[in-house]
């Protein structure tokens, strides 16, 4: 079996705060370790269940968080941005995908640092008329591929979203959200030891084949993005073939694959 594990950093053990995952904040050094740390973890998890490779993914922001030194030494590292399939890249060579590290999506109440994609300047988007976070998308990627998530850890709002999107993955309830940025934290070595017990248990099913099925979307995706104000809109509609609502831009496409590149055309134009 061939795993990836897919980071992001606001659903990290410990992490409440934005400048605690900013890169040049006092405080993102430690809680970049901590990311590798919760990463580690799944590894091991991983490969005590039988996994003969683990990819891991850094998915956060230029995607050079992941301490590659302090990384275990059987996984290999994707990392830097952009790649072609960005926070999951890799996906399409595994067996299943593990989600280190995720959050809400955007607008959702005790999430912590809740957002999609970009925390100025989406508000919403849906696949074919589901609202989903990047735990969604990023399934989405994965299942175009026949790939299932096997698992999600990250505060009790991103796990619940995870689970009523996707089915009965495994999830690890790091922090318990009270505001956007507030929680009840778990220790770090607690919740990395519930990490490894978890993605054994995932990996484990999967070799069971007890394990929701991918979630691939109906094709042509119609891929509806929501925006913060009107002259993002005004922006993103420099994209050919798209349509608008409101602040609301749409576009129909053969797949996922081209609305996963659609969308991060849109919110750059956008953001522009």
């Amino acid at each position: 079996m061939k795993i990836l594990i897919a980071a992001d950093m606001e659903g990290i053990s410990g992490v409440t705060t934005w400048d605690q995952v900013t890169a040049g904040k006092p405080d993102y050094e430690r809680f970049r370790r901590l990311m590798t740390e919760d990463v580690n973890a799944a590894v091991r998890g991983a490969f005590d269940s039988g996994a003969k490779e683990v990819f891991v993914t850094d998915g956060h922001a230029s995607g050079s968080n992941i301490l590659i030194e302090e990384l275990d030494p059987r996984a290999s590292l994707n990392t830097g941005s952009p790649s072609p399939l960005s926070m999951v890249q890799g996906v399409d060579e595994v067996d299943g995908v593990i989600f280190v590290g995720y959050h809400a999506r955007a607008g959702s109440p005790e999430g912590i640092l809740d957002h999609t994609w970009s925390s100025k300047t989406v508000a919403n988007v849906w696949l074919n008329d589901i609202l989903v976070g990047e735990y969604g998308f990023n399934a989405a990627v994965a299942g175009h591929f026949d790939v299932p998530v096997l698992m999600v850890t990250g505060d009790q709002t991103a796990c619940m979203q995870t689970v009523e999107l996707l089915g009965n993955v495994e999830t690890v309830v790091v922090k318990h959200a009270t505001g956007r940025y507030s929680a009840e934290c778990l220790p770090p070595k607690v919740a990395q030891d519930m990490i490894e017990k978890a993605a054994a248990k995932a990996v484990g099913r999967l070799s069971k084949r007890k394990v929701p099925e991918p979630f691939a979307l109906e094709e042509p995706v119609l891929l509806s993005v929501e925006f913060f104000n009107s002259v993002m809109a005004d922006n993103a509609m420099r994209m050919p073939d798209a349509e608008r609502d409101g602040t609301c831009v749409s576009m129909s496409v053969p797949d996922m694959i081209t609305a996963y590149s659609a969308f991060r055309a849109l919110v750059a134009l956008a953001s522009g």
